[in-house]
């Protein structure tokens, strides 16, 4: 596939450079595992595959926080993995009341549907829009306009009201409103509201995500919602855990049935150490003294008092 291809004609004939390569989701990047493909997290790049884990996160201390999920994909969307550990969740009885997520998990239409198939409430901020005026927070971004989805019309920050309404194929769910030129051309605020030749265009939800999406954006202003969403950052911990206390990032095996093998049997190691550690109780020993506290033992000299004393 990656040096072939089937023409017109249905006849193979070698790729050229005008072809070009097949899409990262179908590229081999190793003869050896035919399965793995080129990941990418912000600055990290590698070959492999993904691991999503999911944990409890108590808030009583006696109570240890256990792992619940593991999932290993090719590299994809977050997204795309949760449904799916939703669904394992419900086979073992263990759905949460609220989900914690990081961003990249989370869009409205999940959010919608995770309530509605599985009564989850999912917890986490949504991807904030892509336009110009949001990224730098100037001009009128879509909040700023007036969705009145009775009369099917939008009105803008200076009263002017939109006379198209669409809600093409192409752009599904999304519903289009556009002003007409002769509205955007005198108004002195049109270079905060677009910088196209043509008139200003906004796209947004149908009214149950629509709603969903500006409620979930308000409640993220919410000191309580910051400090119940805060306890998702535990999980970091795990992943840490995972990734040095196990070498999590480097597989023993060929192939993502032999690799999720291997995360699962990681996972249930570290459920083992949390649950030991709080079932065995420790004799208390001091920290042993450091090069330099041992320097100054042997020359006599006193430690500070904001000097660490193995505590």
């Amino acid at each position: 596939m990656q040096n072939f291809l089937l023409d017109a004609c249905d006849r193979l004939r070698p790729r050229t450079e005008k072809d070009g390569q097949p899409k990262g989701a179908l590229r081999i990047v190793t003869p050896y595992d035919c399965e793995a493909r080129r990941a990418m997290r912000g600055n990290t790049r590698w070959s492999g595959y993904l691991v999503h884990v999911t944990e409890t996160c108590e808030t009583d201390d006696a109570q240890a926080n256990l792992i619940t999920d593991i999932a290993t994909t090719r590299p994809t969307r977050d997204t795309e993995a949760l449904p799916g550990i939703h669904t394992r969740l419900r086979h073992r009885r263990l759905l949460p009341r609220q989900h914690l997520l990081d961003g990249g998990y989370l869009s409205v239409a999940l959010l919608h549907r995770s309530f509605r198939d599985h009564g989850v409430e999912l917890l986490g901020p949504v991807k904030a829009s892509g336009a110009w005026q949001s990224k730098e927070q100037s001009g009128f971004t879509r909040d700023g306009f007036s969705i009145d989805f009775d009369q099917r019309q939008v009105t803008c920050p200076n009263g002017e009201t939109s006379h198209i309404w669409l809600e093409p194929p192409a752009m599904a769910p999304y519903t289009v409103a556009r002003f007409h030129p002769h509205q955007c051309d005198p108004c002195p605020d049109r270079s905060a509201c677009t910088r196209g030749t043509a008139a200003r265009t906004v796209n947004f939800l149908p009214r149950p995500l629509h709603e969903l999406q500006a409620r979930n954006r308000t409640d993220q202003q919410d000191t309580q919602w910051k400090r119940l969403y805060a306890t998702r950052s535990g999980v970091e911990g795990t992943i840490c855990e995972f990734i040095n206390g196990h070498q999590a990032r480097r597989s023993r095996y060929h192939g993502i049935r032999k690799t999720h093998v291997q995360h699962i049997v990681t996972g249930i190691a570290i459920n083992i150490e949390r649950l030991a550690s709080r079932t065995t109780r420790h004799p208390h020993r001091p920290r042993a003294p450091q090069t330099f506290q041992q320097y100054l033992n042997t020359r006599g000299l006193t430690w500070e008092c904001w000097w660490r004393q193995g505590k």
